[in-house]
């Protein structure tokens, strides 16, 4: 038949990247109805595991020996109290943890330690007690068996029975130790709690002795330095002459010259000499102002000769006789006796008087002389005593350097001393910081088994396993039974789902417009109308991964199906091995396909009608020897382009994809490929082994269909597009 659309081009590589980006739907949340689905289909399964596990875990309960837990508290503090000092009166914080949760947790490990297990079986005598061993349900040991290996087994044996918990922000620890003897289970527990407390006060008495150890050593070296030094300074004081003296009035404090609050003969000297030349000094300047001021003005007129008792008495007595010569005047003349008396004493008076003056003046200047002698010859003794002070002073600096050495040994020789005293009164009063809170009883009834945590036990195991097993089977099963797996598993789109046929011939049931197969294809002719941007493809190909999945029919209920629409169909039956079209329509097949490819004869010459208006058929001819070698021809191709160019559509039924080379070989040459794929058949990788194979020639896959699918068998499912009341028309009285 002529066409008046374009002449039709092979396919051989199209990149199939955007179809698969845009029909995967592969499952990347989870979908609970999906799980749902899972469970009901492995119900059995599931419900046979958690039984198998439940039943195992009773059992075990019921075979397992009765053992007893008994629980101690203590309280772990942050700090130790230690008496300090030799009054033994205040108390004092030591050892005092900036990480207390980091100490918490350390205390913890120290519970759990082999060592303290050790001292626990050490204490109760546990490695000769044969009720303990029967206890951990160990009826004899091996004759002989050394003390050393019984010792050992009997910490193990406490060590791998403990359990210790310590809560979140809490100071309490719990300790707990288990048995099938309750009373040895509450001895061992209460000796661990006691044997942590004296571990503890043990640990710090030991520190403590070590520390009075090395204090006692350093104590010793450093007496012994303080010896050596002290000597070679007192060796080097002699050597150089320099004598040292305390000065008392300081009290034995810091003093130039050293640190011990003494200083040199020669320096004290200079002070002390220093001191009176300034004295001196002081003596003469006030000498010479006395001095100059007697020599500078009349003699009677200085302070000096007023103030003198011999002058103050001659003025004295020269105003009395002065006063007698006047009245003498008044009576008598100068010639007359008396008078000339008391001028004679008058003038014995003053001569007395200058005299007196004259030996003030020469008092003064005798004082300031003798000042003037003194202030020099202390002078001089200044000079000399700095001179050797100052060569003393070079003396000194090698003095000053032992000195200090030795003022700093005796320090730290006193510190250590002082140490060593507070340790020697602390040792043994440390406090623990570790206190019972609630010893442990003998338990009444059995820790384990317990039949409830146990069942509870098996069940989230059994329920995890399930959840495993169900998990893989699924992964590992790519059987098609809902429509949704064609999508999940096979990563193609869904065409159409075609309901099995409840007759051994589908034929019967396509001819019935109504049958739920008619109406299954034809919802498959709508998906190909768009199943790519361009519409329906011009030549396409339905093939399936293993034979007997309605490959055939599909085939030719899909010509059919648009052959109703009008156009014009022509399929073609590719299949030269196992060829079944032309048994359908009652022909023999004595010319088709093969006798094309070994001929150059038109396509005309080989179709056959179908007795429906639009479709016509093309057998696959006579079984020629070797199918692939002329599917791989160019003719191939030819008498496609030619059958496209005839026809408005293409329909290609060819053999299964698996063990054999011509589908894929088709595939390349066509727009299009459907995969057909059966419902609930077993397989074991055969679908995703085919699709691998296909998509290795890069092909334009249009999608799946699924056949001969059954909804009563998939109930177990979950399908959101089919029901068994999809398939049924009702009755008008229904409507």
């Amino acid at each position: 038949m002529p066409s008046d659309e374009p002449v039709w081009q092979p396919h051989f590589a199209q990149d199939m990247s955007d179809d698969q980006g845009r029909f995967s739907t592969s499952r990347s949340a989870f979908d609970f109805r999906y799980v749902t689905a899972a469970i009901r289909a492995n119900l059995l399964l599931i419900v046979a595991i958690i039984s198998t596990a439940l039943a195992i875990a009773v059992i075990a309960t019921m075979l397992d020996t009765p053992r007893y837990t008994a629980k101690t508290s203590v309280q772990v503090n942050d700090s130790t109290a230690k008496v300090l000092g030799s009054s033994q009166e205040d108390l004092q914080q030591v050892n005092a943890y900036t990480d207390f949760d980091r100490d918490l947790k350390t205390q913890v490990e120290v519970l759990k330690s082999r060592g303290l297990a050790q001292r626990v079986a050490q204490k109760l005598k546990l490695a000769g007690n044969p009720q303990f061993f029967a206890s951990q349900e160990i009826e004899g040991l091996a004759p002989g068996t050394s003390p050393k290996a019984m010792g050992d087994l009997a910490t193990s044996l406490v060590q791998g029975h403990l359990a210790v918990a310590l809560p979140r922000d809490s100071r309490i620890v719990t300790i707990s130790w288990e048995s099938t003897d309750p009373r040895m289970s509450a001895l061992i527990t209460n000796t661990y709690a006691a044997e942590f407390i004296q571990a503890d006060l043990q640990r710090k008495f030991d520190s403590s002795a070590y520390a009075r150890s090395f204090i006692s050593d350093q104590l010793a070296e450093t007496k012994q330095r303080v010896e050596d030094s002290e000597r070679a300074l007192n060796a080097y004081s002699r050597q150089a002459g320099l004598i040292r003296t305390r000065d008392a009035s300081s009290g034995g404090g810091e003093k130039e010259g050293g640190s011990n609050g003494g200083s040199s003969v020669t320096t004290s000297s200079l002070i002390q000499v220093n001191a009176a030349a300034n004295v001196a000094t002081a003596r003469r300047i006030e000498a010479e102002g006395e001095l100059r001021a007697v020599t500078s003005a009349s003699p009677l007129s200085t302070r000096q000769v007023q103030t003198n008792a011999t002058v103050n008495s001659l003025l004295t007595e020269k105003s009395k006789v002065e006063a007698s010569l006047q009245e003498e005047r008044a009576r008598h003349l100068d010639d007359y006796p008396t008078v000339k008396a008391k001028i004679q004493e008058l003038a014995s008076l003053n001569q007395q008087i200058n005299q007196a003056a004259g030996n003030v003046v020469r008092s003064v200047r005798s004082q300031y002389q003798a000042a003037l002698d003194t202030e020099r010859r202390l002078a001089n003794e200044v000079v000399r005593l700095k001179g050797d002070t100052l060569n003393e002073q070079d003396n000194t600096v090698q003095y000053a350097l032992l000195q200090r050495e030795a003022d700093t040994n005796r320090q730290v020789y006193d510190g250590l001393l002082q140490r060593f005293k507070e340790l020697n009164a602390s040792s043994g009063i440390s406090l623990s910081n570790i206190s019972v809170i609630d010893t442990a009883e003998v338990p009444v009834g059995p820790s384990s088994p317990n039949l409830f945590k146990n069942l509870m036990a098996a069940l989230v195991i059994g329920i995890g396993l399930a959840a495993v097993t169900v998990f893989f089977k699924d992964q590992f099963d790519d059987s098609i039974r809902v429509p949704e797996d064609v999508e999940s598993k096979l990563q193609l789109p869904l065409l159409g789902v075609v309901p099995r046929s409840h007759s051994d011939d589908p034929s019967d049931a396509l001819l019935d417009p109504k049958s739920p197969i008619s109406e299954a294809y034809n919802s498959l002719r709508g998906s190909l109308l768009y199943s790519t941007t361009e519409g329906l493809p011009h030549v396409m190909l339905v093939t399936s991964a293993q034979p007997s999945e309605g490959k055939t029919t599909s085939s030719i209920a899909i010509a059919a199906s648009f052959a109703r629409m009008g156009r014009s169909v022509l399929l073609i039956d590719a299949d030269m091995r196992r060829p079944s079209l032309h048994r359908r329509i009652g022909y023999e097949n004595e010319r088709g396909l093969s006798s094309l490819l070994t001929s150059h004869d038109a396509i005309s010459s080989a179709t056959l009608p179908s007795g429906q208006d639009g479709l016509t058929f093309l057998p696959s001819g006579p079984i020629p020897p070797s199918p692939t070698e002329l599917i791989s021809t160019p003719r191939m191709e030819e008498i496609l382009q030619a059958a496209a160019g005839a026809y408005q559509v293409v329909v290609i039924d060819s053999p299964p994809i698996l063990g054999l080379a011509d589908s894929p070989t088709l595939s390349a040459l066509v727009d299009g490929v459907i995969f057909i794929c059966e419902a609930d058949r077993s397989r074991r990788g055969s679908l995703k082994m085919a699709l691998r194979r296909l998509r290795a020639m890069r092909p334009v896959l249009l999608g799946a269909v699924l056949t001969k699918f059954d909804p009563l068998k998939a109930g177990n499912r979950y399908s959101e597009y089919y029901g068994y009341e999809y398939y049924q028309y009702g009755s008008p009285q229904e409507a």
